[in-house]
Parts: structure tokens; sequence; C-alpha cells
């Protein structure tokens, strides 16, 4: 019998969802926060269920060989980076089996081919948008600490590009305290080309002034507000992976932003058809589509499941990058039911893409290929893209 708060030893066999070690003590299964492949290590259990435990590290009695010591002081109370303890290495191998695990656990999908992934040319300074939190009794700008909602005021975060953490440092001098009056607050911030910054709050006017990202000979306006991926090194990769050689006549862009995926679609497809429902990033969407000189995109702003349970096919391809809670099982039944002849998955929660390629493959679908990017290091999350391609059940 095991309880909270008593110390074992245990040895980490590998990582797995949700970025926690996996180890095994006599009749228990225990996951462990901030472990490295191979530690061995005490933990202290913080939670017991039946047999199954979580745990945290009091002590590395024998690190493995992928630990090594995180550059970030505040990792360990900092509730961003959990893989730092990990040679960059060693994070990329966890990630892939991240995604194996959930196809195999969650879709019960056997996947044989090879899941490759693309590593961040940078390792630190590449993150382009981050939110921080505002807490005005301690009058701090920073992050959430791990596992909790207080905030752990951070000098300097390394994942930040320089004009943004130098942002950071700007708005917390800078900020009027005085008259900001919520109990809590955000502030969204962003960066485009030559280090602009754009930064938002719904509760304290920070400008939130409009930013452009170049990317893959497209550019981009946007704002804090808008959402837009993350890693400025691999945003060109990601939407030349997503697209690839797909052509045809008709294309559907779902929960299109601003327009990533929209305006190179629209270079390869007679029509296309980008589908938003946030109204902000709907206007920037506009926007692009006619600084680009595009005449052959309809941007619908409807919910996505609306929209499809709206129209019929026929459809040659669709880009399907929903936000990280995933879709609703009826959205991904009626654009199954559309028929489309390609499926571009572009996924954030390996969980959720494992449970709605499940759903593909029982209505005639094929996985051609999984393919992920490290578009977080630092990290547990992973960005994956899977192809689609309707099988013969389906009629082609």
């Amino acid at each position: 019998m095991y309880n909270v708060d008593d110390l074992i030893e245990l040895e980490i066999k590998k990582i797995v969802p949700r970025g926690l070690g996996l180890a095994f003590a006599e009749g228990l299964t225990v996951f462990v926060a901030l472990a490295a492949p191979g530690d061995k290590v005490t933990v202290h259990l913080t939670e017991v269920k039946g047999k199954t435990a979580f745990a945290e590290i009091e002590k590395v009695i024998e690190p493995g060989p992928d630990r090594i010591t995180p550059p970030c002081p505040y990792v360990g109370t900092c509730g961003g980076c959990d893989f730092q303890q990990m040679t960059y290495a060693a994070q990329l191998e966890a990630k892939v089996g991240i995604i194996r695990d959930n196809l195999h656990r969650i879709g019960k999908i056997e996947y044989e081919s090879e899941i490759p992934i693309i590593p961040s040319p940078a390792e630190f300074g590449y993150r382009l948008r981050a939110q921080w939190h505002v807490d005005p009794k301690k009058r701090e700008i920073g992050y959430y600490e791990r596992n909790s909602r207080n905030l752990v005021a951070i000098d300097h975060c390394p994942i930040l590009t320089p004009e943004l953490d130098d942002a950071l440092q700007r708005v917390r001098a800078e900020f009027d305290w005085a008259n900001f009056w919520p109990d809590k607050g955000a502030i969204d911030s962003a960066c485009g080309d030559a280090g602009a910054v754009s930064l938002y709050s719904p509760d304290v006017d920070l400008g939130d002034p409009e930013i452009t990202l170049s990317v893959g000979g497209e550019r981009y306006t946007f704002a804090a507000h808008a959402f837009f991926q993350g890693n400025k090194h691999l945003i060109e990769k990601l939407v030349d992976l997503a697209i690839g050689d797909a052509t045809g006549e008709k294309a559907l862009d779902l929960y299109s932003g601003v327009g990533l995926f929209t305006l190179p679609l629209a270079r390869k497809f007679a029509k296309v058809t980008a589908v938003e429902e946030y109204a902000p990033a709907v206007e920037f969407a506009k926007m692009n589509v006619a600084n680009a000189g595009i005449t052959n995109v309809e941007i619908a702003q409807w919910p996505v499941g609306k929209f499809l349970e709206s129209i019929s096919g026929p459809v040659d391809f669709v880009l399907l990058d929903p936000p990280r809670f995933g879709t609703e099982k009826r959205t991904v039944l009626d654009l199954i039911r559309l028929r489309p002849k390609v499926v571009s998955y572009v996924s954030c929660d390996a969980s959720v893409l494992a449970r709605d390629l499940r759903r593909f493959l029982d209505d005639g679908y094929e996985i051609e290929s999984i393919t992920a990017l490290d578009l977080f290091p630092q990290t547990h999350h992973v960005e994956t893209v899977a192809r689609l391609r309707i099988g013969k059940i389906g009629g082609h």
C-alpha cells in the first residue's frame, strides 16, 4: 500500500504523454515530472490512485545518459518548459515516442512506418508568441508556476525571441499599475519582421499594433490578439509539409486563422474556401488575401462544424488545423461525409490527433504519412502533420 508523500526509489524507463517519466515500483506504475530516461531517482508521491501514482523528484541518485543541467534557472518552478533537463536529441526522440504512444493507446492504430521529426534550427530564442500573466497584488508580470495559478516573475525567458524578451522587461518597467483594476490579467505578445512587437490585453491599452511576418514568399499581417504559429524557424517548413504537392480544383482551409495556409493553397487550387469563426482573424485574412492580389479565395466566417453541415462535395483537398482541443466528433464525421480525396491534418496535440485519425480510418481513409515538427523545443508539446488519402473502401 502506497500513500501520498511516500518516498521511493525508481528508474525512469521512458518519457510518455504529458512529458512525464514512466517508472515502476512493486504493484505501482509511477509518472514522474521533469525526469529523463535512465534516471535513477528518489521521488515523493503526490497522488495515488489505485495502482497508478504521480510523483516529484526529491533526489537524482544517478542521472540518465540524456540528463543535462537546465540552462534556465526557473525550470521546475515555471510551468512552461518541462524538457530542459534533457539533451535536445533526447527531446526529439521522446516526442516521436509520445506520438506513437497516443496512436497505439488512444487511436488503437499500429502505424509501422517511420515518423520523422524535423528539429528546430534554434533550441532557444525561437518563440514569436507568448502570453504573460499579470498579478496586480505583487505588481509582477510573468508565467504561472507549474501546477498552480501563482505567478512566477522571471527576469528573462530564454525561449522567447530577443525582441519579445526585451518587450517583457519593458512592459514590466512601464506598466500602469495605478490604473489596473482586475484581480488578475493577461498580456498576449507577438513578434514580426524586423523585430516589430505587438502587445494586447483586454484589461489595459497596450496599443496592439499590426505587425507583418514574411513566410515562404507570402506576407502576413496580424496582431497579438490573433493566433499565429510561434516558431519563427519552422513556419515555412510547416506550410510546405502541410500542403506538399497538392493541386486541384477545390480546397478547404478549416480553422484558417489569418490565412497562413490560405495564401499558398490559393496558388495551387482553382478555388479555396477558408473557414474561420474568430472575427479579428477573419479581418486579417481578408487583408492578407487582398494584399497578395489573390482573387480565388472565399472566406467564410462560420464555426467549422456549422459550415461543414451546410455544404456538399466534391472537395479535392482539406487542410485541417484545429485548436489544441481539436474538433467535435460531429465535425469530423461531417468532414468525412464530404469524401475529400486528401486531408492534411495539422495538430499540436497528439492525443486529439490519434482520436480523430481513428475516425478517419474507420470511414475508409488511409494514413499516407505522419511527420512531426519540433515547434516547441524545451517542452513536451509537438506539432504533427498527418496526411490522409481516401482508400479503397471510399471508392477510389
